[in-house]
């Protein structure tokens, strides 16, 4: 897959904002520090579309990217950011839960961990939460480049055996920094491209 072809992103906070040309959607899911808007600017291709900061919780809307007018790839508000407050992460969850029932666009979800830890708890409640809707999900473990060689296989296992993925549903470490990964990544994103054709 060559990415050709980003737009500005669309920003809703309500279904009625929502793109509606009927194109596929990729959710990008994760904690507020995971690294999303990094994985999305390696993803896309970009230095700094996807906004990151050092200051965890800078997304607050859904932001649809369109990418090569073929697809979106969907960013969401982060989850576990201590410093949001209560009512503030109660609409998100209100925003994302929305998004995720009334949506039958949404053909895959990425969700981000980082490999540096375990698996949050966090992680885990949001892993069920996107089964339970019986959705297709990626495990993106981030930072991968951060961990020592001798320790990987380790994490690989500690990851695996905390988020017990369900059948068919992948593992892929990623680096933004070395872009290991983003080969994969492609490919699982082509592959349902295809198949939804």
């Amino acid at each position: 897959m060559e990415v050709i072809n980003v737009e500005e992103p669309i920003v809703a906070v309500r279904i009625s904002q929502y793109p509606e040309d009927r194109k596929d959607e990729f959710l990008i899911l994760g904690r507020s520090n995971v690294g999303k808007s990094s994985f999305i600017n390696t993803i896309i291709n970009r230095k700094n579309l996807a906004r990151t900061s050092s200051k965890p919780g800078k997304t607050q809307t859904l932001n649809f990217y369109q990418i090569n007018k073929e697809f979106y790839i969907v960013d969401v508000p982060g989850y576990g950011y201590a410093m949001t407050s209560k009512k503030q992460q109660e609409k998100f969850g209100i925003m994302i839960e929305e998004y995720l029932k009334q949506r039958p666009y949404l053909k895959h979800v990425f969700l981000l961990v980082d490999y540096r830890h375990k698996p949050t708890e966090d992680d885990v409640l949001m892993y069920k939460f996107l089964k339970y809707y019986n959705l297709s999900v990626t495990i993106v473990c981030t930072k991968y480049d951060k961990v020592n060689r001798s320790l990987r296989s380790k994490q690989d296992e500690v990851i695996k055996k905390i988020l017990n993925p369900a059948l068919g549903d992948e593992i892929v470490n990623f680096s933004s920094l070395t872009k290991f990964g983003k080969d994969r990544i492609y490919e699982i994103i082509e592959n349902i491209l295809n198949k939804n054709a």
